[in-house]
């Protein structure tokens, strides 16, 4: 079942405070009936939620206002939200599945290679792994 998105404290980096989803995938599509299509299958298997632009311009691309603050971030969690943000204007949308290890990272792509994807981001402790 796809549910819309809501920014959860516990998907906040507690060092810099951007977005950063410890045991979730992020996948964006071109446009909104790839993205539902999709996840309508993998929310038969998943915890999946919908995220339109507005979403990640009002919840996501806000938590990187201070990634930076006091010192640049070592990690990628800000150019990751800035990138989440360049396709949410060209009108991508995103699902957040929840990923929790390598097993099902992989069960996800299988089904989200079917389709077109712009960009698909696995948040692990301390690393961002592309998939």
């Amino acid at each position: 079942m796809l549910s819309s998105f809501s920014l959860d404290p516990s998907m906040i980096a507690t060092i810099g405070g951007a977005f950063y989803p410890t045991g979730y995938s992020m996948v964006m599509f071109p446009d909104e009936a790839t993205a539902v299509s999709v996840g309508t299958e993998l929310g038969e298997r998943f915890e999946v939620c919908l995220l339109t632009p507005a979403a990640i311009f009002s919840q996501i691309t806000p938590t990187v206002s201070n990634a930076d603050d006091p010192l640049p971030s070592a990690g990628t969690e800000g150019a990751t939200v800035r990138a989440y943000t360049k396709l949410a204007k060209e009108g991508h949308h995103a699902l957040l599945v929840k990923t929790p290890n390598e097993e099902s990272a992989e069960r996800m792509m299988e089904i989200v290679r079917r389709a077109p994807y712009s960009i698909a981001q696995r948040y692990r402790m301390l690393v961002i792994e592309d998939l």
